[in-house]
């Protein structure tokens, strides 16, 4: 798969950055597609059943991702939005690889 506006997933030096909407407080623990914003950009959107409060819903969605990709939960971290409903993900792995994997996974949650 190739980067485009059309995914969340971006190549960085030492892995992928992908940018994510999470819904904190939801009924069910799920990735519900993508969204885009006011400038075409693509974001994951992710429901939680975790509140935001002392990291729960941080670690409730590294916990969904990693499962859902099979990744080590420690392969992914919150690269900025801590707070936020709008994040930047870290996954740490080889981009090229990862971009590939991701991408399918995309393409099937479609």
């Amino acid at each position: 798969m190739r980067e485009s506006e059309e995914s969340p997933f971006r190549s960085i030096a030492d892995g992928l950055s992908v940018t994510v909407k999470v819904t904190p407080k939801a009924s069910r623990n799920a990735v519900t597609g993508l969204a885009r914003d006011a400038d075409g950009a693509a974001w994951l959107t992710v429901a939680v059943t975790a509140a935001p409060e002392n990291g729960k819903a941080n670690a409730a969605l590294i916990k969904l991702l990693a499962k859902e990709w099979r990744l080590a939960k420690s392969a992914i971290t919150v690269a900025s939005g801590a707070t936020s409903r709008h994040k930047m993900l870290h996954i740490a792995g080889d981009s090229r690889c990862l971009l590939l994997d991701l991408g399918a996974w995309l393409t099937d949650m479609r």
